[in-house]
C-alpha cells in the first residue's frame, strides 16, 4: 500500500474503533458512497423516469464493467441483494426431490446450511455434509475429503470459495472439473471471494456463482451477483414474479429481466458498483490485496505462537488472503473474550465456534495498519488467559 495514502480517511468507520471485521458486512469509501447518494438523489428527484424510463439500461450499463471483472458476458450476470438471495433463487429452483443429493461441506455458512435444510425437508432429497480436514495440504486431499465413502453420485456439488468460519480458500477448480466430468450441477457461494482474490468466471467453470460486492469489493450494502452459465440459464425460476418475468423470453438479457426486478426498490447500490472497481483499479488493489495479506499472516503466526496452538493453513500464500481464522483454546469462553476486546479495547473482531474449534476470523482490509494488529495481539495476551474456563 502507498504509505503516503491514508486509506482510514477515505472510510466512514468509527475512528475508535479498530475494525477487524471487514468480512462480516465490509465497508464502502467515501468516492464511493458518494456516487451511491448522487444515484439515490436522483431516483428521489424524479422516481417514474429513473425507475420507469432509465433503470434497465442504467442497470444494464453497470453490469458491463462488473462482467469485465469477472470475465464473463454481461447477459451472465444479474444483480442481486446479497448472496442468501442468490443461493435461496437457484436452490429453490431446482426440481430436487426423494432419490437427489446434494453434496457440501462442513464448512459453510449456516444460513445457507439451513436454506438447503429446510427445502430437503420439505422436498425429500438428501443434504450431505462431508468433513474437510484442516489443513489442506493439497487440491487431491479437497477432492478425496469431499467424495470419500459417497454411495450415489450427486446431482448438485454446493460449496463456498471461500467459507465464512474458517476463510480457507478453497482449491474449487479440481471439484467443478470433477462435477463437469461426472454430470454433476455446480453451485458455489462466493460470497468473500470478489475483491479478495482475482476471479475469473469463465476460467473457473462453474455452473452457477454468488458473489457478494458489498464485502471485499467495498461496494455499498445491497450489491452481490447471481452468474449462470448457458447451459443452465433455464434451470433457474425467478425468486420474485414481477414485470420482467415473461416465459417466452429468450432476449439476451432475459436473466437480469427475471432477477432484477423485484418490484419498487432502490437500484442504486448496484449502480455504484462501477465505482466500487475503478476505486480499486485506481489504488493498485493487487498491492493493497498483497500487503493486507502479510499483515494478515504475520499476525497468525504471532498469535498461535502465543497459544502454542497449529495454524489451520499449510500454505500462507495459498490457503488465506485477507482474512483467516486463528485456534485459541477449546476452554475459552468466547462471548466474554469478545466483549472484553469490544469494551475494553474497541477492538471489533469475531469469535466463532465452529465444530470443536474455538476460533478468532481477523479481516485485515486497506484501513488497517501495523498497529491494530499489535493492539488485538496485545489484548489477546493479556486477555485470554483470563477467559479459559477449567
Amino acid at each position: 500500500m502507498n504509505p503516503e495514502y491514508n486509506f482510514k480517511e477515505d472510510f466512514l468507520l468509527d475512528p475508535d474503533i479498530i475494525f477487524l471485521n471487514h468480512g462480516s458486512f465490509g465497508a464502502t469509501p467515501r468516492p464511493v458512497f458518494e456516487v451511491y447518494q448522487r444515484w439515490q438523489l436522483e431516483l428521489e428527484r424524479q422516481p417514474v423516469a429513473f425507475l420507469g424510463r432509465k433503470a434497465p439500461e442504467l442497470l444494464r450499463s453497470a453490469r458491463e464493467p462488473l462482467a469485465d471483472f469477472l470475465h464473463v458476458k454481461p447477459t451472465s450476470l444479474a444483480f442481486i441483494t446479497n448472496t442468501t438471495i442468490g443461493i435461496n433463487t437457484i436452490a429453490r429452483s431446482l426440481r430436487l426431490g426423494p432419490g437427489n443429493l446434494v453434496l457440501t461441506t462442513n464448512h459453510e455458512y449456516g444460513a445457507m446450511d439451513k436454506t438447503w435444510e429446510y427445502l430437503a425437508n420439505k422436498n425429500g432429497f438428501t443434504y450431505r455434509k462431508m468433513r474437510i480436514r484442516l489443513p489442506i495440504e493439497s487440491s487431491e486431499q479437497f477432492l478425496e475429503d469431499l467424495t470419500n465413502g459417497l454411495e450415489q453420485k450427486p446431482d448438485v456439488l454446493f460449496i463456498s470459495h471461500i467459507p465464512s468460519p474458517t476463510a480457507q480458500i478453497f482449491p474449487i477448480e479440481s471439484s467443478i472439473k470433477y462435477a463437469r466430468k461426472n454430470g454433476i450441477l455446480t453451485i458455489i457461494d462466493g460470497a468473500h471471494a470478489p475483491g479478495q482474490i482475482p476471479l475469473d468466471l469463465s476460467k473457473l467453470g462453474a455452473d452457477f456463482y454468488v458473489g457478494n460486492l458489498h464485502k471485499w469489493l467495498c461496494a455499498p450494502k445491497g450489491s452481490a451477483f447471481l452468474f449462470a452459465s448457458t447451459d443452465v440459464l433455464d434451470l433457474l425460476d425467478p425468486l420474485v414474479i414481477s414485470w420482467g418475468y415473461s416465459p417466452t423470453d429468450k432476449t439476451p438479457d432475459r436473466l437480469a429481466n427475471f432477477i432484477e426486478w423485484q418490484g419498487t426498490r432502490d437500484i442504486s447500490a448496484f449502480l455504484a458498483v462501477p465505482a466500487a472497481i475503478q476505486y480499486q483499479q485506481h489504488h493498485n488493489w493487487d498491492e493493497v490485496r498483497q500487503q493486507c495479506h502479510c499483515l494478515t499472516a504475520a499476525t497468525i503466526q504471532e498469535i498461535s505462537d502465543f497459544t502454542g496452538l497449529p495454524a489451520l493453513y499449510a500454505q500462507p500464500d495459498v490457503d488465506f488472503a485477507q482474512m483467516a481464522s486463528i485456534r485459541l483454546p477449546k476452554s475459552s469462553d468466547l462471548e466474554s473474550l469478545k466483549t472484553s476486546l469490544y469494551e475494553t479495547y474497541k477492538i471489533e473482531v469475531p469469535l466463532i465456534a465452529w465444530e470443536s474449534e474455538k476460533l478468532l476470523r481477523i479481516s485485515v482490509q486497506c484501513y488497517n495498519t501495523q498497529a491494530d494488529l499489535d493492539r488485538l495481539i496485545q489484548a489477546l495476551q493479556k486477555e485470554l488467559p483470563v477467559y479459559l474456563r477449567g
